[in-house]
């Protein structure tokens, strides 16, 4: 097992320890803390009470506050809060900042990697009285199967490996992959099995090996999370990372093919043309993914004797630990819903821009981008004051706000500003539900069992992600975009009031929050 080198909290705790002796105040018991902050959490108390032996009038420091300002200890302890709360101490932060850099290159790169497929099939094997939708499902089942077989798989290893060799050796070996497929398409060129180019098998066999190295970065990049990050700013890192992670799925598909078409005429001049370009871009954005992330630090070390691997018992273990943890299973639950709701997004916005008589369909990625800035708007927000709230708190207002903005979606007129406003807010409220759910989940799993449910959480949402986009389109063409959008606001309000009222009831009975 692999544990995190504690000597700088363990210093800072030595301080504050002694700042409260210096004050008169006895330090608290560390389970006392523990169990204040779970509670507060929670929502079943604030998080810092009135001192005991300071009169009401002074509850609040008066003056400016200066390093020989007299405090009592709850008042230490605000002020400390304070200055550590919101993105700031984040973005001081070396080691999440080199880890979110590589997650930007490492989504861009997975979300153009499929455009950069759709391109290679429109532009070499597809004949022109033949539809591209089979050839790209093809690609979308050989993107998908990696994540139901290999999804748990790779968090049981992950809980065993060091989590900085695992992100970079992913990142590079995705780049070096996607580096060669131009090589191996030139080489089969012209070359057949069973009526099909070899080449297209190639591109199938790549996009499943990318996909397989993705099921064991994913999870690592968020077990990585809460070893570099302390616990009190879990909730603002998380506001960047799901907030790339969200914009990745609404913004990639819209500005992949941008991005492909402008390497290709960088490079025109070398490659004569030959549409070189897309894959180097693909290629180099992993590879600089793997070599940004040689610069993190993690404060892991390897136990000498490290258990044997039993899989199914991991995956078991990793099962029964969400059966148990009520909080951990609800919020995996709406992150499913979330993903679901944005993937299909992605889909619906073409016919939706379709709809809208002031723009052409080529042009849905304006209202993806809506989504996007709404997204930045809300992981601000929650970043700089969501410690004000609970997490369920969050969730459910969040869930609400995504069904009225669905529910708008499907009764407003197809016009463009009211479909900007909508799915801005939709973004808005989908950061209120992302970002307090992932966060949720790193602070109540054991680092022992992160792996594990990381690993199940990855399974899951890329299902989430995969099925939409195959489904989306189908039951739009059936349905309709008005009953598909009202549909989906129906699952997402459903979606928060049953995990709100699963926490509720948790909170009532006694819960062993350490149990795995």
């Amino acid at each position: 097992m692999l544990r995190e080198s504690e000597s700088d909290t363990d210093h800072l705790n030595n301080e504050e320890a002694e700042a409260a002796k210096a004050l008169g105040n006895s330090p608290e018991d560390p389970a006392a803390q523990a169990k204040k902050r779970a509670a507060a959490d929670n929502g079943l108390e604030p998080a810092s009470k009135e001192p005991k032996n300071v009169p009401q009038s002074a509850g609040e420091p008066t003056g400016d506050i200066g390093p020989d300002t007299p405090f009592q200890g709850s008042e230490l302890e605000t002020v400390e809060s304070s200055r550590e709360a919101g993105l700031w101490p984040v973005f001081r932060n070396r080691n999440f900042l080199t880890l979110w850099s590589g997650q930007v290159f490492s989504q861009i790169a997975d979300k153009v990697y499929l455009v950069l497929m759709i391109a290679i099939i429109s532009d070499t094997y597809k004949s022109p009285e033949q539809t591209i939708s089979g050839w790209v499902s093809a690609i979308m089942i050989a993107f998908t199967i990696p994540a139901v077989l290999f999804g748990s798989l790779a968090g049981v290893y992950v809980d065993r490996w060091k989590k900085k060799p695992v992100l970079v050796l992913t990142n590079l070996l995705r780049g070096l992959l996607v580096a060669l497929l131009p090589a191996m398409l030139w080489a089969t060129a012209g070359w057949n099995v069973f009526d099909l180019p070899v080449g297209f098998y190639i591109l199938l066999v790549v996009t499943f090996l990318v996909s397989a190295l993705t099921q064991f970065f994913a999870p690592a990049e968020q077990a990585a999370i809460p070893l570099i990050v302390r616990e009190r700013n879990l909730l603002p890192a998380n506001s960047l990372y799901t907030t790339t992670m969200m914009a990745s799925v609404i913004i990639g598909f819209a500005v992949g093919e941008p991005l492909l078409a402008l390497a290709d005429r960088w490079l025109a001049p070398i490659d004569n043309g030959s549409g070189l370009g897309k894959s180097v871009l693909v290629g180099v954005s992993y590879a600089i993914a793997g070599i940004l992330l040689l610069l993190l630090t993690t404060h892991e070390t390897k136990v000498e004797n490290p258990e044997q691997v039993h899989v199914w018992s991991d995956i078991q273990d990793g099962l029964a630990y969400l059966q148990k943890q009520v909080q951990v299973r609800s919020a995996l639950i709406q992150l499913t819903v979330l993903f679901s709701v944005f993937a299909a997004l992605a889909v619906l916005a073409v016919r939706l821009a379709e709809v809208i008589p002031t723009i052409r369909s080529s042009q849905f990625g304006f209202l993806l981008a809506a989504g996007g800035v709404g997204l930045a708007i809300g992981a601000v927000a929650i970043g700089q004051f969501g410690q004000r709230f609970s997490r369920p708190q969050l969730g459910l207002t969040g869930s609400l706000g995504m069904a009225a903005m669905l529910t708008g979606l499907s009764l407003a007129p197809a016009q463009l500003w009211p479909s900007l406003g909508l799915i801005g807010g939709l973004g808005l409220f989908g950061a209120m539900v992302g970002i307090p759910m992932q966060t949720t989940i790193q602070e109540k799993t054991p680092e022992e069992m992160r792996g594990k449910v990381f690993g199940l959480q990855n399974n899951v949402v890329n299902i989430a992600l995969s099925l939409p986009l195959a489904l989306a389109g189908i039951a739009e063409t059936f349905l309709g975009l008005r009953t598909v959008f009202g549909l989906l606001a129906i699952l997402v309000a459903m979606g928060g009031f049953f995990t709100w009222s699963l926490v509720r009831a948790s909170l009532r009975e006694p819960v062993d929050e350490t149990a795995a």
